[in-house]
């Protein structure tokens, strides 16, 4: 093993940290350890690397890799958020004589409502306070990633 130490008489060396390490620094990051501390604690455990001209080449591909994969999902995001923002959605349901619905509309049912529209929604990004018990116009919110919202507008009728 070439060990790439930093400086003639140094005992310390530069590792690439593969999970963070207490009081050394976090996952992906290229840092100085005591020569013994990495050999015996770091590289034995598997929390770091050493940081060697090929490894600091890869781990830099690997950070531009997850950037681009970042901004793919936040445009997809963006996108879904444009088309979800303003939709309305329509229930017609069964009631009783003074107007209680028999089966409340909730996020499981606008969810099912938006999965049918072609829409990848899970039940739980959807906000819409307590379930909606009595027809009228109601207003939900989905909750998507990278802090994203969209309203949507809930119309249940009897």
């Amino acid at each position: 093993m070439i060990v790439q130490y930093l400086g003639e008489n140094s005992k310390y060396m530069k590792v690439i940290l593969l999970q963070n390490v207490s009081g050394l620094g976090k996952a992906d990051e290229v840092k100085e350890a005591a020569d013994g501390y990495a050999r015996n604690f770091l590289f034995p455990k598997h929390l770091a690397v050493l940081a060697s001209a090929k490894s600091v080449a890869d781990l830099n591909a690997h950070k531009e890799k997850v950037v681009k994969d970042n901004m793919r999902d936040l445009e997809r995001e963006q996108t879904l958020a444009e088309k979800l923002e303003g939709l309305a959605l329509s229930f017609k349901e069964k009631a009783s004589a003074s107007g209680q619905l028999f089966a409340a509309v909730g996020a499981v049912r606008v969810a099912q409502a938006l999965v049918k529209l072609g829409h990848d929604i899970d039940k739980d990004q959807i906000q819409i306070g307590k379930p909606i018990k009595e027809a009228g116009e109601y207003e939900a919110v989905v909750k998507l990633r990278h802090g994203l919202e969209a309203k949507l507008s809930i119309s249940v009728s009897v």
